[in-house]
This record gives C-alpha cells, sequence and structure tokens, in this order.
C-alpha cells in the first residue's frame, strides 16, 4: 500500500475530455495537479477536499451477495490492489453490508481509506439515529465523506436542506468530528440541482455512463453545475448498459445490465472517467465486476473521438435506466432551464 508514482497531468484524466454532448473534445487545464497511483490504480484529487482517493470506488452493496468470509476477503483484497474508498449504505441489506464491512476492515489502519455513508432520512432526529447506528455497525469514530442518499424529488430535497432537515444532522455531526465531508446522491436532475443549488457540496453522486449520456444527454447538467461549484463528481452506474432488454437471457439477478466484455468495460470506465469533474467510479455490486473494473482503472487513459462514436453506437441500442424515474419528477413548474435543448430540467410548455 506504499507504493506510490506520480505522474504528470490532470488528477482527472490527463490529455483530452469527451464531453457528453457531441464529438468535441476539450483540452485539460495544464496547471492540474499530478495523478497519484497505489498498487497501478490511479487516485485523484476528491474536489476541494484536498483527498486522493482510487479512481475505482469500493460498491458496499455487493456485500449482500456474500457470506463475511468472502466479504473480508474482498475488501481486503481491494485495499491490497489499491481501491482506497469505500461506499456504503443503511438501505444495503437493510444494515446488513454495514455490518459486513464493518468487520472486514476491523484491525485496517482507518488512515488508510476513506470510508463514505448516507442516509434516507429526511428529518434532523431520523438521520441523527441513523449516522450514529451507521458509526457504531462500521467500528469507527467518524465518516470521511457522509451524504444525503438517493435524492429524487425536490420536495424531499427542500425538507432535507430545510429547517429540521438532515442536513441540520449531518452539520452538527461535522462539527463534533464525526464527519469530514458533505455529499449527497440523486438520480434525477431536478434533484440533484435542488440540492446543488441550495447548498455547497464537497461531492455530487449521480448516474454518469455512456449509455445515458450519449443516448440522451442525462448527466450533463449535473456535471456543469458540478463544474461551476467546484464539486467532485462519484459516478454510479459507470458499467451500465441499460435496462435488460426482453429479448436478452438475464445473467445476472441485477435490475440493469453490465457491461461484461473487456473491451466495452474498458471504454465504458474511460468514457466515465474522462467526464469534467468525475474522479471515482462505481461498479454494479459484484465482487467479480469489482475485478474487471480495477482492471480497467489501471489501463485508464483518455477515451478517444473514435472510441466515442463506438460507444455512442452501443447506446442506441440501450434502453435507459433512469428515463422513467426522470419524467417523474421532469415536467414540473421550474424556472429556465439549463440546456435549452434538454427534456431533463423542464417541460418543453415551460420553455416560453
Amino acid at each position: 500500500m506504499k507504493r506510490r508514482v506520480f505522474l504528470g497531468g490532470m488528477a482527472g484524466a490527463a490529455g483530452t475530455v469527451a464531453l457528453g454532448h457531441g464529438n468535441a473534445l476539450a483540452a485539460e487545464p495544464a496547471q492540474a495537479p499530478a495523478v497519484e497511483q497505489v498498487a497501478g490504480l490511479p487516485r485523484r484529487l476528491l474536489g476541494r477536499t484536498g483527498r486522493k482517493v482510487s479512481v475505482v470506488g469500493f460498491p458496499g452493496l455487493a456485500l449482500v451477495h456474500y457470506d463475511q468470509k468472502t466479504c473480508t476477503q474482498g475488501l481486503r483484497s481491494a485495499l491490497e490492489r489499491g481501491v482506497n474508498y469505500f461506499d456504503v449504505a443503511p438501505a444495503y441489506g437493510n444494515g446488513q453490508c454495514e455490518t459486513k464491512m464493518g468487520i472486514g476492515l476491523e484491525g485496517v489502519d482507518r488512515d488508510s481509506y476513506f470510508l463514505a455513508c448516507k442516509t434516507k432520512r429526511r428529518d434532523r432526529e431520523g438521520a441523527r439515529k441513523e449516522l450514529e447506528n451507521s458509526l457504531r455497525l462500521l467500528k469507527t469514530d467518524h465518516f470521511d465523506l457522509y451524504q444525503l442518499h438517493h435524492l429524487r424529488f425536490p420536495d424531499e430535497v427542500k425538507q432535507a436542506l430545510g429547517p429540521g432537515g438532515a442536513l441540520e444532522a449531518i452539520l452538527k455531526a461535522r462539527d463534533e468530528g464525526k464527519v469530514k465531508y458533505l455529499g449527497f446522491s440523486a438520480h434525477t436532475t431536478k434533484g440533484a440541482l435542488e440540492a446543488m443549488r441550495g447548498f455547497r457540496f464537497d461531492t455530487v453522486m449521480f448516474p454518469i455512463n455512456f449509455v445515458e449520456l450519449l443516448k440522451r444527454g442525462f448527466g450533463q447538467a449535473v456535471l456543469e453545475l458540478a463544474r461551476q461549484q467546484g464539486a467532485a463528481v462519484l459516478a454510479i452506474k459507470t458499467m451500465s448498459r441499460g435496462l435488460w432488454p426482453q429479448d436478452v437471457q438475464r445473467t445476472r439477478q441485477w435490475w440493469y445490465r453490465s457491461v461484461e466484455e473487456p473491451d466495452e468495460v474498458d471504454l465504458a470506465w474511460r468514457y466515465t472517467l474522462s467526464q469534467p469533474g468525475v474522479v471515482v467510479g462505481f461498479p454494479p455490486a459484484f465482487l467479480d465486476l469489482l475485478d474487471k473494473a480495477i482492471a480497467a482503472g489501471r489501463q485508464y487513459r483518455p477515451i478517444t473521438e473514435a472510441e466515442v462514436a463506438r460507444l455512442r453506437e452501443i447506446a442506441q441500442t440501450c434502453l435507459s435506466v433512469f428515463e422513467k424515474e426522470e419524467a417523474q419528477v421532469a415536467f414540473g413548474p421550474c424556472g429556465h432551464p439549463v440546456f435549452p435543448d434538454s427534456p431533463h430540467e423542464c417541460g418543453p410548455t415551460d420553455w416560453a
């Protein structure tokens, strides 16, 4: 874990970045800090926090599938291969994943890994109770990052941020040293933008993958506002190939399909990690897919225009994971859209 190699270039992708719309590539800033590698896996600067984290994060939900021995082995193996970002939440197996992660990481130097947890509670008292229970299960005295989990509707965001909301509990925990940085995860554009406009979060967790971004532009508005605010983007569904088509046999009992072939895994990771502001990506919740993600992360290089064109062709054959969920909240009354040609923030009748 002490092997460190410093490479010149950006803490994102050195060279070029593939944008979500079109094939245009944007040069990265020459003044960007160096990339650090540990056990061959790059680490990037987590926005304005000053912390460096692995470009591949450990998906805590994966622990729901395995016994404790396998979970412990998976956690320790990930650490040995350079992964230092570990993500989990009470909602994952109703606390089962937190329990397994706490046992699996017990005895490991707490400074050697970055621990992120979340809460779905929107009220102050509920969030405080859940945070304390998570600390107990994970056998730690603090979280490096604590997040509002699975934001979708603007009203729930307002509740969480407003008087008596979950944010008050998280801020108090920060004052007490139990939380270092604040973030959120969201599944809809409106939910994410509402949160970012209501509070200056350190991190933004959002679906950023080739299917959603190239096919629908889903995620572009969030990437742009995160860039303006200097917030680090944590990309979920990095390996998503969309919902399972009816004529395709399910090879995994999972709600969406993952890329599995090495070349597509490589392209999917390179696409997501080439997006401006993206620091960490997460594979689907299986340890063997984590293995493939780590292999892709170690081989990372910026995506090319020709490769983006190839992914665009693949994306057109895929089914969006988030389109229906997005539509539930996208067409309510709102102000001027961030991207006038995008259906994600406002309905067309609101644009006049």
